[in-house]
């Protein structure tokens, strides 16, 4: 995993983006991760790479490689919608999350906190209870700093670095 660029941001942010690296160093099978809002804007992926195609499809088409993290987040996005829509819809209370299991991967999402989610695409040999556990400690540890003041900074960040380069 390529390190995101933490300079200049908030401890809180930096802190963030540890957490986030971290999943993705420790549990074998995850091969990418997004952090989204509650109105599906990325605000955090893990791989830099994915982190530029989200850059460069904000102000463009979305044409960005399949599994990109724009897509993710379209995705992670996506699923949350469906889910609460239909935890409300049966009367069932509130969404922790959702697993999608595929011939050839699985993606989690678990709730964060006011609407945000958090989005793990996995290989088809993951463990999906070890990706479980270690999501739901990101969510346990991330959850209380991810303040709509930490989330409005998060996406500054990616939209500075977008008009920063050039793009």
């Amino acid at each position: 995993m390529t390190a995101p660029s933490t300079f200049g941001l908030s401890s809180e942010a930096r802190n963030l983006h540890w957490l986030l690296s971290n999943l993705v160093e420790e549990v074998p099978g995850i091969q990418s991760v997004a952090v989204v809002s509650s109105d599906g804007l990325l605000l955090l992926s893990s791989d830099q790479d994915r982190n530029d195609a989200a850059r460069q499809s904000l102000g463009a088409k979305p044409t960005g490689p399949r599994g990109s993290a724009a897509d993710l987040a379209t995705i992670v996005s996506g699923i949350g919608s469906l889910t609460i829509g239909a935890a409300k819809l049966m009367e069932f209370g509130g969404v922790k999350h959702t697993m999608v299991a595929m011939d050839e991967g699985s993606l989690f999402v678990m709730s964060i906190s006011d609407g945000s989610l958090l989005g793990v695409h996995g290989s088809a040999d993951c463990d999906m209870n070890v990706v479980a556990y270690h999501m739901a400690l990101f969510v346990g540890r991330a959850g209380h700093v991810l303040t709509p003041e930490l989330r409005t900074e998060l996406r500054k960040s990616l939209e500075s670095e977008t008009t920063g380069s050039g793009r």
